[in-house]
């Protein structure tokens, strides 16, 4: 009989890695705690308020894809919506949204307050218990001993966390929050090595005191989009963010501050996001530009706060200010909290099995910040995965593994495992080598059957989506098998400039045109408007056909590649061998491999330092072992 010192997966930390794989493990029958310090703040959006971006959005739609609750939680408190990138190919798409800070974190806390098999504790897990080098469970700082059979550390910038405002700095996980200073130098103890990164926000503005008719507006999509596959509920009001602009004026300002920043006087030991500096950082680092484009954006509707997107700082909070009253439209900013730097612990993740699972310490999986990525999506995606991957360890099941082939998380954590980290890790569509395969719009496609397979998606959501393509696939046939003659569509091309017919073709071959939408053709097509029309009046699905014809040839070499790659992903490791007397392999090789552990020679291939010959020995060794 289990009590509520005894579980079968613990989460260190609600954040949204946290959250993620607190209800993973409990949708899949796991006896779940959630501990956090303050329950109230659960998957706070300690940066930005959004959710979402250039690559971001792709894994936040494979999370919903497979069951996992940011999309939903997104999409029931978004303030804004845009599909950025859409002037590009459909690889390129990535969705992105505001949203309301406080409700964000509200719907969140019913959902886990709500799942079945989840508990939550507000405490601070100060050590864990470790039996034969094994993780067993956590020691909590308000005396609890609780065993858990799993334990997930999620707890993003807290350990040893210091925050650095100027010549000013002081322990925190954020500004407001103190910091977890006992677990990760037990963790280093154990031989988990242990390494410092820093991240930064920027100034938060009372809006009351903004003059926005100085700033230029950025609305949202006319028809947002949403996250979620699931029947959420449309957005109908949105909020505008605001640009600005910094000037040479401002960056003198903020140039007088470097003298006490923290940042350039060696103060703050981690490294930074070299994808999202600070402002001190870019106008060091892009001296040549005399501008920098700045955002202001609501942190809610019913709350005045706003987020300056672009200028987070750790220097003095005086010399901010006054850089900000140089900026068109905040001359008269009131500051609800200054810009500060953070610098935290985090975990070397070449030392995690591809499930999350520590090398060093079994029944120990990281997800998050701690693996030295930055972003929420980031963290969400991993929190997923680790919950997962416990409970199918308890099991007894094989691990769930994604390729870089089949979504953004794969491409994320093969990244994170072969690769390590050097500043924080940040997703972008560049890192992905299959991103026509990757896009946004499909991942339920490539996703929910295996989010379904694990317990994640229930039959009716994973039967409407197997109906979906077929609609969409009947579409797609529908282009392929009808024909048009000259005279029904030459009007229409010459009115946009493209070549006209001499004979018949199918609509397949015309929707090759990259000038030609399929939505324009249908309207100079009554009668074949009309039976696609019977088949489906999903703007998505239609949008999703002629994605498909349009990048068929395309498509199909990505496939080609993927197959390539997965005859090297199938060439599979022995656990037990060793690497050190293969005297084939460079030393570096040896070293790599030994301290990576890779599963096959796919994973193998993508290692620093690990090159095509070495590769090609150890095919060459592994189909012909030595006697």
């Amino acid at each position: 009989m289990k009590t509520d010192t005894n579980f079968d997966v613990l989460v260190v930390g609600a954040g949204h890695a946290g959250c993620e794989a607190a209800v993973a493990a409990a949708k899949m029958g796991a006896h779940t705690l959630l501990v956090s310090m303050n329950l109230y703040l659960v998957a706070q959006m300690s940066c930005n308020p959004a959710i979402g971006g250039i690559a971001k959005g792709q894994i936040v739609r494979e999370i919903d894809a497979l069951g996992g609750m940011t999309g939903i939680v997104t999409d029931n408190t978004m303030i804004q919506f845009r599909m950025l990138n859409s002037s590009k190919g459909p690889a390129m798409w990535s969705p992105r949204a505001q949203c309301d800070k406080q409700q964000f974190t509200l719907f969140w806390k019913s959902i886990l307050e709500n799942q079945e098999n989840l508990s939550l504790r507000q405490d601070t897990v100060t050590s864990l218990l470790i039996h034969d080098n094994e993780v067993c469970g956590v020691q909590t700082m308000q005396g609890q001993t609780i065993t858990a059979s799993k334990v997930i550390i999620t707890a993003g910038t807290f350990l040893n966390g210091r925050i650095h405002i100027g010549e000013v700095n002081f322990s925190g996980g954020r500004l407001g929050e103190m910091a977890a200073p006992l677990l990760s130098d037990q963790l280093q103890a154990a031989g988990i090595t242990t390494r410092k990164l820093k991240t930064g926000t920027p100034v938060r503005i009372d809006g009351r005191s903004v003059h926005f008719d100085r700033m230029t507006p950025q609305p949202g999509d006319e028809q947002p989009a949403k996250f979620s596959f699931t029947d959420t509920p449309p957005l109908t009001h949105q909020l505008p963010c605001y640009i600005t602009y910094t000037s040479p004026e401002v960056h003198d300002i903020l140039r007088t501050g470097f003298e006490k920043s923290p940042m350039f006087q060696g103060r703050i030991q981690g490294v930074g996001p070299r994808y999202c500096p600070s402002i001190e950082d870019k106008i060091e680092r892009f001296a040549d530009k005399d501008r920098h484009q700045l955002f202001l954006e609501p942190e809610g509707r019913n709350t005045h706060e706003y987020y300056l997107n672009g200028f987070s700082s750790s220097l003095p909070e005086e010399v901010q200010t006054e850089a900000l009253h140089h900026l068109p439209g905040l001359e008269d900013a009131v500051v609800l909290k200054p810009g500060y730097a953070i610098e935290y612990d985090y975990f070397d993740p070449t030392q995690l099995h591809f499930t999350l699972e520590s090398r060093v310490l079994p029944n120990l999986y990281l997800a998050g910040q701690v693996n030295g990525t930055t972003g929420y999506e980031e963290a969400a995606c991993q929190g997923l995965m680790a919950g997962i991957n416990a409970v199918l360890s308890l099991r007894h099941e094989p691990p769930f593994i994604l390729t870089r082939s089949q979504s953004y998380i794969g491409v994320l954590i093969d990244d994170l495992i072969t690769k390590g980290v050097q500043d924080p890790y940040r997703m972008f569509t560049s890192r992905a080598e299959y991103r026509i395969l990757l896009r946004q719009d499909n991942s339920d496609y490539r996703l929910t059957p295996l989010g379904y397979q694990h317990g994640l998606i229930s039959r009716e959501r994973y039967e409407a989506m197997q109906q979906k393509y077929a609609v969409q696939n009947n579409i797609v046939e529908c282009l392929k098998t009808t024909a048009v003659v000259p005279h029904q569509i030459n009007d229409y091309l010459t009115l946009i400039n493209s070549p006209t017919l001499s004979q018949k073709v199918k609509l397949e071959v015309l929707l090759r045109r990259p000038e030609i939408r399929l939505e324009d053709l249908l309207q100079h097509l009554p009668e074949i408007q009309a039976t696609i029309a019977a088949i489906t009046s999903d703007r998505q699905l239609f949008l999703q056909a002629e994605t498909d014809i349009k990048y068929a040839s395309y498509i199909e070499k990505e496939e080609e590649l993927a197959k390539r790659m997965e005859n090297l992903e199938g060439v599979k490791l022995p656990a037990d061998i060793e690497y050190d007397p293969l005297s084939f392999l460079s030393k570096e090789a040896r070293e790599k491999l030994n301290r990576i552990r890779p599963l096959n020679l796919g994973q193998a291939s993508r290692i620093s330092g690990v090159s095509p010959a070495d590769i090609s020995a150890l095919l060459i060794f592994l189909s012909h072992p030595a006697k």
